[in-house]
């Protein structure tokens, strides 16, 4: 089976592969940069699993026969802002923006608001999808904190300032393999992974 990651995020590739079986599959995982990389899309839906959809559908354009395009959407919610950034996760701070800008204004987003109310998850959902066949999706979530301040130099996006729950670390402290065991990426290629074993 090939399998295609709709995404231009050369980051967010190498985590599935990180976080993937590395026996049991018989799959073949390839990048969007097999077609030259990923679509332009809008991603205007509301929801995760709808941004997810139009990633999927984007890319199945480029697939060949009997293959498929697996999309991911994710975010972070926070509580206190009423679950923003959310779909806009990734632009928070505009559409030019980077991952610094996106953290420092959601630091500035919640100036004043105390440890305990700064609850938040990171929400993530996959559309799996054969080229002409109907979507599935599998979502996973984390539950946990942001920090007052980024913490840690590994990660990407949020990283820094998300503290799982249970956990004195930022994602951005904990390495790969412990974030990629807990994350809500991992949780949602857990549930796709299940999926995959029950159809062979």
């Amino acid at each position: 089976m090939d399998i295609f990651l709709a995404s231009g995020n050369p980051h967010k590739f190498e985590e599935f592969v990180a976080i993937l079986p590395q026996d049991g599959l018989k799959i073949n995982f390839h990048s969007a940069e097999v077609f030259g990389g990923m679509p332009e899309v809008e991603e205007t839906g509301s929801v995760f699993e709808e941004n997810a959809r139009i990633k999927a559908e984007a890319l199945e354009e480029l697939l060949p026969l009997d293959a498929w395009a697996l999309a991911d959407d994710s975010g972070l919610m926070v509580d206190a802002l009423n679950g923003q950034p959310g779909v806009h996760s990734s632009r928070y701070a505009g559409p030019a923006c980077n991952a610094v800008a996106n953290n420092i204004k959601l630091l500035n987003e919640l100036r004043g608001v105390p440890g305990e109310e700064r609850t938040a998850r990171f929400k993530c959902v996959l559309c799996f999808k054969q080229k002409g066949g109907p979507c599935h999706f599998f979502s996973g979530s984390c539950e946990g904190h942001i920090l007052l301040a980024p913490t840690g130099e590994m990660g990407f996006g949020y990283d820094p300032l998300f503290q799982p729950l249970g956990y004195d670390k930022s994602f951005a402290e904990l390495g790969s393999a412990q974030k990629n065991s807990l994350s809500h990426r991992g949780q949602a290629i857990s549930e796709w992974v299940k999926f995959l074993k029950s159809a062979e």
